[in-house]
């Protein structure tokens, strides 16, 4: 039985889903082949992905491909009441709260998984932690998964490089049609749109710190640089490092940026990216975001600690004083700024991505015998998407002959 907020929100989440469906596309025509095909039929689905109206479509496709859908969110600032209740209302179990603590968000993974998964549908990792741990109980059914992020990808590899993966898995985000849109184009938009309407500050004139220049970071780094923004990059890797000068950014190191930066960003799925020695050299009024999955890329409880006080000054806004009396505003606790405090990616964005997750689904339903691992997501999926995605936006492209398919699989230059 879904546990969700209020009941009498449905109405509301409804319609938000509705929205979105309009604009997904190439998720609408595979759900339209699932309805005739039901390739899940018989099959128990457990989805934990940020919990708002994109997710609860995903959800509500995944059921009309035959499935028993049980879903919950990937972190409890991103789940929207309404959206979980609208959801519930249209017969896929839910369960999430927004605002729950790590006892109840914990309890609502476990509560997903008891219905015994044959495929799980993950974001970050956190339900194939439960079923390599304490729930390996609910994990006698499973047939295989599906990845959403670069961390919960470095966690799943990690497991298996130990041997401890419990399941099959496919890793979702490095798709082609995931990492080159949603990560540059989704995170781009949506982190800027959720800093935008939580502080209702400019950006033109001021300087920005995005630490990491993966696909996210070049997604933040762009769309910082359209606003006017001054972009410094912060980097571990030598060749992101130089990608981003190339692209018109400062490199340095966060210790020579830390008094620079009036507003920062961590998009690089690592921890302790920004720390007290960072802190202590910042401008007065800065502010800190993360973009990252897990909220320990900014140390906010090291900022608690070294604070005199601590005090919120708008929705989603915590500023903490330091001793210097220079007060450091942390946007959504930490936690992932374009869901905590915004609508997450768009519409469009999140059409490709769970296209993605729809068709690997699918994907493992067909395979037999899989080690236990992490997968790519076969080429023939990802081409399927871009063509269905194309044909949406009403464009086409040019198709090779045969001769130059023969000329590029060849050695010779005739």
């Amino acid at each position: 039985m879904s546990i969700i907020k209020d009941t009498a929100l449905a109405a509301s989440g409804r319609k938000k889903i509705h929205w979105v469906r309009d604009f997904m596309p190439a998720l609408s025509q595979i759900e339209a082949r699932f309805q005739r095909e039901k390739p899940f039929q018989g099959l128990r689905i457990a989805v934990s992905v940020h919990l708002e109206a994109k997710t609860a479509n995903l959800g509500y496709v995944l059921k009309q491909g035959g499935a028993e859908v049980y879903l919950t969110g990937s972190n409890p600032l991103s789940t929207q009441d309404d959206v979980a209740a609208g959801l519930a209302s249209m017969g896929v179990e839910t369960f999430g709260i927004y605002g729950a603590s790590d006892e109840e968000y914990e309890r609502h993974l476990i509560q997903t998984l008891q219905c015994h998964p044959h495929i799980v549908i993950d974001d970050g990792g956190d339900l194939i932690d439960l079923l390599g741990g304490k729930c390996q109980e609910y994990a006698d059914c499973l047939m295989g998964g599906c990845e959403e992020t670069t961390t919960g990808i470095l966690r799943l590899k990690a497991r298996e490089r130990e041997g401890i993966l419990p399941c099959p898995m496919m890793a979702v985000n490095d798709a082609k049609a995931k990492h080159y849109y949603d990560n540059k184009y989704g995170t781009g938009q949506s982190v800027w749109d959720g800093i935008l309407h939580t502080t209702n500050l400019v950006v033109a004139g001021k300087t920005v710190v995005v630490a990491g220049y993966g696909w996210c970071g070049k997604g933040v780094a762009m769309r910082a640089a359209g606003l006017g923004a001054n972009v410094i990059v912060t980097e571990i890797d030598p060749f992101k490092a130089l990608d981003a000068t190339m692209n018109g950014f400062r490199v340095m190191t966060m210790d020579q940026a830390a008094p620079l930066g009036d507003i920062f960003i961590t998009v690089t799925g690592c921890k302790d990216v920004i720390v007290p020695r960072h802190f202590s050299v910042m401008k007065d009024n800065v502010l800190l975001a993360n973009a990252g999955h897990f909220d320990c890329e900014v140390a906010v409880a090291a900022l608690q600690e070294m604070a005199e006080k601590a005090e919120s000054r708008r929705e989603n806004i915590i500023g903490y004083t330091l001793p210097n009396g220079h007060t450091l505003n942390v946007l959504a606790e930490g936690r992932l700024v374009n869901l905590a405090a915004g609508n997450g990616h768009p519409a469009e964005i999140m059409d490709m991505s769970f296209a993605v997750q729809a068709l690997a689904a699918e994907w493992l339903t067909k395979q037999q015998g899989l080690e236990k691992k992490v997968y790519p997501v076969p080429d023939a999926i990802d081409d399927e998407i871009g063509r269905a995605k194309l044909a949406a936006l009403g464009l086409s492209i040019d198709a090779l002959t045969p001769q130059q398919e023969a000329y590029l699989a060849g050695w010779t230059a005739e």
